[in-house]
């Protein structure tokens, strides 16, 4: 008779039992760890420890129902065992120790496909859902560059620029070299969006790619999920590229993160009348390297990476043609109108006032809101009066960036 063992300790079931009654929330998921040191003692603390931690009445909602919470992680047990997907916990060796870096590490990660990738040298690619032909073509061309110099390409999923990038990578007809990208999802590991996505996810996991989620089985798409995974992106990669973008974009928000970790972003331009690309230009303002070629990028990557670490891949034979960053795109779909583009991970323009529209601050986002002025403050600031732990109010000024209402000027926080 065969014996199965669990593929969950104690201690991971612990995990899993904060992760689904915090319903992943990064705030109330530290706090519980930091004030009991150990997922199991605060799993088994009292309904009363929590509400005196300031959980929110959700959360202890769930606390009071154990039936469901074990009931819950037997099924991600069984989809375990089943190898439906596959699971890694913070401290266990292949996770990616990038990760572990970044301000809010998540404590485990879903994930289908190869787990190699995740500890590989990554590069982020990001832009537009609905990029020019132009854009889609470059995305491309520097994403299939990079796959074959060595490098991971690593993206969010979505339409547009992201697919494009995660299309290039894949397009390898050496098999050493194919599979090197990387796909952060905003949803849960088992829900596919876009809906029409299915076959990027199958072919990405069947060449060797590798595709995760922070948030558990079954979460749907949300707004608050993807400026989630767009920190995942930035943390995962030593580099952010973005190839065509809004300034509404949230690939700047992607960029943003990239920069407050230390990291280099690279932006593509393009020409002045583009609107779809003002994001890029605005980026490059503000100090973002211009490139008009892939190697620009490895030039600067490779010096970040210990000479044993570095992927050994010659480009010689690979054909870029830089040429086109400068050709012609009136035969492209440009937005013209300087009107914000809908995305599919974002709600279209109608979250995006303008500046003469009467602004409307949701609920939950008025105390940080009510803290901004047009001068600007900086984070530290804000942690003192607001009094938020600091996932808590980075997650809300994202929010609030993304709805269009704040900016954010040289590490500065400030009302449009």
């Amino acid at each position: 008779m065969t014996v199965h063992l669990p593929p969950l300790s104690v201690e991971q079931r612990a995990i899993l039992a904060l992760w689904y009654e915090v319903n992943a929330s990064l705030s109330a998921y530290h706090k519980l760890i930091t004030s009991f040191d150990d997922a199991q003692l605060a799993w088994q603390a009292t309904v009363e420890a929590w509400r005196q931690l300031g959980i929110h009445h959700t959360h202890l909602k769930r606390h009071e129902q154990p039936e469901q919470t074990l009931a819950s992680i037997d099924k991600i047990q069984q989809a375990l065992i089943e190898k439906r997907y596959s699971l890694l916990f913070a401290d266990q060796p292949d996770y990616p120790v990038q990760l572990l870096q970044i301000y809010d590490p998540p404590p485990l990660l879903f994930y289908r496909g190869n787990s190699a990738r995740l500890q590989q040298a990554q590069i982020a690619i990001v832009g537009s859902r609905k990029p020019t032909a132009h854009a889609q073509k470059i995305t491309f061309d520097i994403a299939q560059y990079l796959a074959q110099a060595g490098y991971v390409v690593t993206s969010g999923l979505a339409m547009g620029v992201d697919k494009r990038a995660h299309l290039g990578a894949l397009a390898q007809t050496d098999r050493e070299y194919q599979g090197r990208t990387v796909g952060v999802m905003g949803t849960g590991i088992d829900v596919y969006y876009p809906n029409h996505h299915d076959q990027l996810f199958a072919q990405i996991i069947e060449q060797g790619g590798c595709i995760i989620s922070e948030l558990l089985p079954h979460t749907q798409p949300h707004k608050h999920t993807f400026p989630r995974r767009n920190r995942l992106v930035a943390g995962l990669s030593l580099a952010t590229i973005v190839t065509e973008a809004t300034v509404q974009s949230g690939s700047l928000i992607t960029a943003r993160l990239t920069s407050e970790q230390g990291k280099q972003v690279f932006a593509v331009p393009s020409h002045i009348d583009n609107s779809n690309a003002e994001g890029c230009h605005h980026l490059i303002r503000e100090g973002a390297t211009l490139i008009y070629h892939p190697k620009q990028v490895l030039e600067d990557v490779n010096g970040q990476l210990a000479y044993g670490n570095k992927p050994h891949r010659s480009t010689d034979t690979f054909k870029f043609n830089s040429n086109q960053l400068q050709s012609t795109q009136s035969s492209n779909s440009i937005n013209t109108s300087g009107s914000p583009i809908a995305t599919a991970d974002q709600p279209a323009s109608s979250n995006i006032k303008s500046p003469r529209s009467a602004i409307v601050v949701p609920e939950h986002l008025k105390v940080v809101y009510a803290q901004l002025d047009w001068h600007g403050q900086d984070l530290d600031a804000l942690l003192v009066t607001t009094g938020f732990a600091p996932p808590q109010l980075i997650g809300q000024l994202m929010e609030l960036e993304l709805l269009g209402i704040i900016n954010v000027l040289g590490g500065r926080y400030l009302r449009v």
